[in-house]
């Protein structure tokens, strides 16, 4: 493995832990999963939330880029068409959104990426005229969205999240009941999804995660931290009116600084991995089944059909929730160093590389 290869995985790992970084604040929320909108959050508890929201999905985004880039470069290679079978992993990674949204998390973000991915199939390719073109087109209508949402946020009353059900069922059907308006973030996702998307791949032809690129990663730190930091704090004070800016403008932006800085480190790493470095690799390579894993524990932990503890550590708020953060975070890391010294991919990876392979298992049986 390249050390190119060794920080994708490790950007991998830290974006599905900074991700939970994210969701445990809408798991731990006694009032449901419109509880992260609270008017009365304190200064503690929006530093915190500050830390993670929104980065690390926009870090995750371009690494979802940058794994479609890898996959276009890995069919130009074997002179297969394109987007050809791409399109079933598409619509596989679909499906498993539509699981996990439906059973497991009202948030999901596998569905957005999904349909982002099968437009961006067809651009990846394409001249850097275009492609700068969609990017544009894209983002401006990704900024329109927000302003109008931000505009809507700021007239709206207070949102409470209401008395969530207490049962699994009962939140599946909430789930089925309200699709319209847990599957609204789709308007946003999948315009900033193609601009992140193609701008992972350019990064990647860049060469920002090898040697060569170590001028572009100054460049990028100097950008989204130098810039996006205080831009993303100051959106993070500013109250819920500007909770769309904040995640969804400024986030993004920090995390191009993020996805610099962690490979700026892991490429100026000498010998062999240490403890922590081999946890988050580890996390990195099994990175769906992490993720599903992540919010099915959260859900356990903090949900009355569970554990309770939402409700129950309502009190310790916000001190408790770093603490689930990090206990299921370990949990995982080490679950998933465990789980690779068996298998070279993780469980959900295993069944849908399965599933992805079926469609042509038989084909390729008989031309043999």
């Amino acid at each position: 493995m390249t050390r190119r290869i060794d920080a994708l995985d490790v950007l991998r790992g830290v974006a599905i832990m900074g991700t939970l970084g994210t969701n445990i604040w809408l798991f731990t929320a006694p009032e449901g999963p419109l509880g992260f909108l609270r008017p009365e959050t304190g200064a503690v508890e929006t530093f915190l939330r500050f830390l993670a929201n929104g980065k690390f999905l926009g870090l995750l985004t371009l690494l979802f880029g940058v794994g479609l880039e890898l996959q276009y470069r890995s069919a130009a290679r074997r002179g297969t068409p394109w987007p050809g079978r791409y399109l079933w992993r598409a619509a596989l990674l679909f499906c498993e959104g539509v699981l996990h949204y439906v059973l497991v998390f009202e948030f999901d973000v596998l569905m957005g990426y999904a349909l982002t991915s099968m437009v961006v199939a067809y651009l990846i390719g394409r001249s850097e005229r275009a492609v700068t073109a969609w990017m544009v087109a894209a983002g401006a209508v990704h900024l329109a969205v927000i302003g109008l949402v931000t505009a809507a946020l700021a007239v709206a009353p207070p949102v409470s999240g209401g008395v969530p059900p207490r049962d699994w069922l009962g939140q599946v059907r909430m789930r089925l009941d309200n699709v319209a308006v847990f599957r609204a973030e789709l308007v946003i996702i999948v315009p900033l999804g193609i601009v992140l998307f193609l701008l992972g791949a350019r990064l990647m032809r860049a060469g920002a995660f090898e040697e060569r690129g170590a001028a572009l990663r100054v460049r990028l730190m100097a950008v989204g931290l130098g810039l996006g930091v205080p831009l993303n704090l100051l959106t993070s004070f500013a109250g819920p009116a500007w909770f769309m800016v904040d995640r969804y403008v400024a986030a993004p932006l920090v995390a191009l600084g993020l996805l610099a800085l962690v490979t700026h480190v892991v490429l100026g790493m000498k010998g062999a991995p240490g403890v922590v470095r081999r946890g988050l690799t580890g996390v990195g390579r099994t990175a769906l089944s992490c993720y599903v894993f992540q919010n099915l524990a959260a859900s356990v932990l903090c949900y009355d059909w569970g554990l309770g503890l939402a409700g129950r550590l309502d009190g310790l708020r916000p001190w408790w929730v770093p603490a689930a953060w990090a206990v299921i975070c370990l949990s995982f890391m080490v679950l998933a160093s465990w789980w690779l010294r068996r298998f070279d991919r993780g469980p959900l990876e295993l069944a849908w590389q399965w599933a992805y392979q079926a469609p042509w298992r038989g084909r390729e049986r008989v031309r043999a």
